[in-house]
């Protein structure tokens, strides 16, 4: 049986699937997710920090020791947000690729939120149209479709890091300051595609299986217990406040937070409740999954990448 091996090079961190087909569907054998925070200070001075791409590769030689050491047919990487914004980007893509002996793929936006879609709905069973988003570190990926395809789909410039770097000056955060992160989630969502009718909404990756894990108390994390739980839009409200309020010494205290995560966490709750919302969202589906999944399935058994109409 093949195994196949997945890197998503983000913003924030850097996660790694091992996987295998088995039976029809993709079994995971290895996942592992590190915080190296590569866009830091990307969005202000728009190139990528020297102790960043140190962390970062050092970070990518772990995993692909680990994923040659489990026997991996092929690998593939992508970059998104970091790579695809700063002037350095495809310098550091080609130290990648000498490390990992094949090139990422710096994916644009769109392509970012096909790959999402994908990843983010395995393993999950939704009937009718959802509307999968995926915070990121520098970005914020909305996609609406139904039964695995997507029909409209866009990549907007705000995301955790991003938010954080350019509002957030104060511990805790100014209510100010908050408030003006807030304005730039509304402003971008107003280009945000829309579903038909009712739609289920599936929230992924590090901010959203975050705060699933804080509100549902699951410690230490467990990405088998969240993937698919279900969190109210009242509940992410909860915690959004809880966590905006607190300094960052005290968000380092609260159990199911990585501290890691914890100075850039405020602005990400923000952008998901932001979300849920705009679209009058009562509640959302949480996936453990996404990026590195959808890259996985299209290394297993490819289809059709025609991007779809925005």
């Amino acid at each position: 049986m093949s195994r196949f091996a997945a890197i998503d090079i983000g913003t924030n961190s850097v996660l790694l699937l091992v996987a295998e087909r088995s039976g029809g569907a993709l079994t995971p054998v290895v996942e592992r997710a590190t915080i190296t925070r590569l866009g830091e200070g990307v969005d202000r001075h728009g190139e990528l920090a020297p102790a960043a791409r140190a962390r970062t590769l050092e970070c990518l030689s772990r995993y692909v020791e680990e994923a040659r050491s489990l026997g991996v047919a092929a690998l593939a990487a992508v970059g998104t947000s970091a790579m695809r914004d700063a002037r350095g980007g495809p310098d550091f893509a080609g130290e990648v690729a000498r490390l990992l002996g094949v090139a990422p793929r710096i994916i644009s936006g769109d392509e970012e939120a096909r790959l999402t879609f994908r990843g983010a709905l395995s393993g999950l069973t939704v009937g009718g149209e959802s509307l999968v988003f995926d915070v990121g570190g520098g970005s914020t990926e909305l996609v609406v479709g139904e039964g695995g395809a997507p029909r409209a789909k866009i990549s907007l410039d705000v995301g955790a890091v991003r938010l954080t770097e350019r509002h957030v000056a104060h511990d805790p955060p100014l209510p100010s300051e908050l408030a003006a992160a807030r304005g730039d989630v509304r402003a971008a969502l107003a280009a945000a595609p829309r579903p038909a009718g009712a739609a289920t909404m599936v929230g992924v990756a590090g901010t959203v299986t975050t705060l699933a894990a804080i509100a549902l108390e699951v410690v230490p994390y467990d990405g088998a217990r969240v993937h698919g739980a279900v969190l109210s839009a009242g509940a992410v409200s909860e915690v959004c406040a809880r966590l905006a309020g607190m300094t960052l010494a005290r968000r380092l205290e609260v159990p199911g937070l990585d501290a890691k995560r914890a100075d850039v966490i405020p602005c990400g709750a923000i952008i998901v409740e932001e979300i849920l919302t705009s679209l009058g969202a009562r509640e959302l589906v949480v996936s453990d999954r996404g990026v590195r999944w959808g890259l996985a399935e299209e290394l297993t058994d490819p289809v059709d990448t025609t991007p779809a109409e925005h």
